[in-house]
């Protein structure tokens, strides 16, 4: 999974900005609305609706204060019988936190669920730690209130569809873990932006695999002790 877009939820797809403007895939998934949240999102294909949002890969971003208006623009396409896609540049991490945000607010899935939801569509999906700590406030301080919103401003939801589809993916997720990695864990995006031989890719296994081995006392040029945060 995670090559092309994939299907989190009926009438939600989750990819890349490539698959944002692949034609056959759009076409093949019938997809209707697209939200882009990258550094320059704009609107590429011409009879699609969209939903842009300019936003860096950065923990330190507010991404949380776009949920309710993505939360809004997926639920709404999607009680119309629309597909919507979501898509950053990689389909990683801005475009999973929505999901994930939007997997929350529609049904009582807590943010560690929601996530797995996320990740057992695409498992490449993993917010940084600065978006999941948005999610865990999110989940702490905002989503009943949202919950409530979206309750009484689309009444005829069928809540028990998504929650039944939500549990099939979480199967998924549990049968087939995405490379070990734990679920969008702060420590390990942390640890794994930090590294001097870090990629934009997730690492294929834990982090608490690495080791390092002392040097000796010959060895140069001499470093500190690591640090774990």
């Amino acid at each position: 999974m995670g090559n092309g877009m994939n299907k989190v939820l009926p009438g939600l797809y989750l990819g890349s900005f490539r698959d944002g403007k692949d034609s056959e895939q759009l076409r093949e998934n019938e997809i209707t609305h697209i939200i882009s949240i990258h550094d320059t999102a704009k609107e590429v294909v011409e009879d699609k609706t969209y939903l842009c949002i300019r936003v860096p890969d950065s923990p330190e971003e507010n991404l949380s204060k776009y949920f309710s208006k993505c939360n809004d623009f997926i639920h709404q396409a999607r009680m119309n019988g629309g597909n919507v896609l979501v898509h950053c540049l990689a389909g990683v991490s801005r475009s999973a936190t929505i999901a994930a945000a939007y997997i929350m607010s529609v049904t009582t899935l807590t943010c560690k669920d929601a996530l797995k939801v996320v990740r057992g569509a695409r498992n490449i999906a993993n917010p940084n730690y600065g978006f999941h700590s948005q999610l865990r406030e999110y989940e702490s301080y905002i989503l009943t209130a949202e919950r409530k919103r979206l309750k009484l401003k689309y009444p005829d939801f069928n809540q028990e569809e998504d929650e039944a589809e939500c549990a099939k993916m979480i199967s998924v997720y549990h049968s087939n873990p995405p490379g070990n990695v734990p679920v969008a864990g702060p420590s390990w995006r942390r640890r794994s932006s930090t590294s001097s031989s870090a990629s934009s890719s997730p690492v294929s296994s834990p982090v608490h695999h690495l080791r390092l081995k002392p040097r000796s006392a010959s060895s140069s040029p001499k470093r500190g002790p690591l640090h774990r945060s």
